[in-house]
């Protein structure tokens, strides 16, 4: 077993073993004094896992239901979250029992947030299921809903009690689904580790994933132990998302996935900051190469430079009349840079 330890506001460990999705209530159950467990999950995972972590709960002395959800970016919303209340409600969730996200990044994020809302705040246990979730949204307590304007734009920090990585699950996922969780894995390596880029580039990422998991993980816990509310650092784990959030959102959330949108939002914002002079020459190209190589987007589905620049507006991640980009100054090296949204049309030359 890998441990990792994430000491925030309110310190956790990440566990990541094989098999360790069976063993679930017996990890969890020193943490809590909680009776009851609400396990959630959606309609594609729910199937696979959820008798296994319920079976474990209920060993471990907990008394578990279940709350399912319609699996896809499209349930991240207001209304699957008031579904989730009524459901803690009627199971008689109180102050000191427990959620639990069984799923990828949308039903970790969407526990999350119902977790850290209802009744100001219960506890919740992420256990990962996809590879984007396992390397990137399982930590670091974000949580959040998409509205119509965009995404995660309603949200709370709220951390984990505990995140269970079981690396099995990656074999019950739709290659698709892979693929888009190594849209964050070349995020990691581009910005903080230039040794990870450098073996994606001469392995296959799925010969060593248990170490992909592991250095990625590591990566974030040192940002996010630096800046937990995400007022500074933390926003080098937003390369790739500014372009990426607009290019799904141009896509209705449909389309592209999450790590695909990235993957193309990362290969645009380089070529673009190359050409700039900010970042070292022949970057774009070695990043596109990678990418490729995992079968990830490079190119913007059609919509042009315009079009996107245009869809950031409203992104979260701006703080007043600038929105913060972030450019690779070389692999594994990159910088956080604020540009005024009154000089986009000269910056990006649109």
């Amino acid at each position: 077993m890998k441990k990792v330890e994430v000491k925030t506001g309110r310190p956790y460990d990440i566990l990541i073993e094989h098999g360790i999705l069976q063993q679930a209530g017996a990890y969890i159950r020193p943490l809590t004094k909680a009776m009851r467990a609400v396990v959630v999950s959606d309609t594609n995972v729910a199937p696979i896992y959820a008798d296994s972590v319920m079976q474990s709960l209920k060993e471990n002395g907990f008394e578990v239901s279940l709350f399912t959800f319609e699996a896809g970016e499209s349930s991240k919303r207001l209304a699957t979250i008031e579904k989730m209340y009524q459901h803690f409600f009627e199971h008689n969730i109180t102050r000191s029992d427990i959620a639990v996200a069984l799923g990828g990044g949308v039903t970790g994020d969407m526990t999350g947030f119902a977790a850290a809302s209802y009744l100001r705040g219960i506890d919740f246990v992420q256990i990962p299921t996809s590879l984007l979730a396992q390397v990137d949204s399982s930590v670091g307590g974000k949580t959040g809903v998409d509205l119509a304007a965009g995404k995660n734009l309603v949200g709370a920090f709220w951390q984990p009690i505990l995140v269970l990585i079981d690396p099995e699950t990656l074999h019950t996922l739709p290659q698709k689904f892979y693929t888009d969780g190594l849209g964050e894995v070349v995020k990691y390596g581009c910005i903080r580790s230039r040794h990870l880029f450098e073996r994606l580039e001469q392995e296959n990422a799925e010969d060593f994933i248990d170490d992909v998991i592991y250095e990625c993980v590591c990566i974030k816990r040192d940002v996010v132990q630096n800046d937990e509310r995400d007022t500074g650092e933390r926003a080098i784990l937003n390369f790739g998302h500014t372009f990426g959030h607009a290019l799904e959102k141009l896509n209705h959330y449909a389309h592209l996935t999450h790590g695909e949108a990235v993957s193309a939002g990362a290969a645009i914002i380089t070529r673009i900051s190359e050409q700039r002079g900010l970042t070292e020459k022949g970057t774009s190209e070695r990043l596109e190469k990678l990418l490729t190589k995992y079968h990830l987007p490079v190119a913007s589905n059609g919509y042009s430079l315009k079009e996107i620049v245009q869809a950031t507006r409203g992104d979260k991640k701006s703080t007043g009349k600038s929105i913060r980009f972030i450019f690779l100054q070389s692999i594994g090296d990159c910088c956080i840079v604020s540009i005024d949204t009154d000089d986009f049309g000269t910056f990006f030359e649109v």
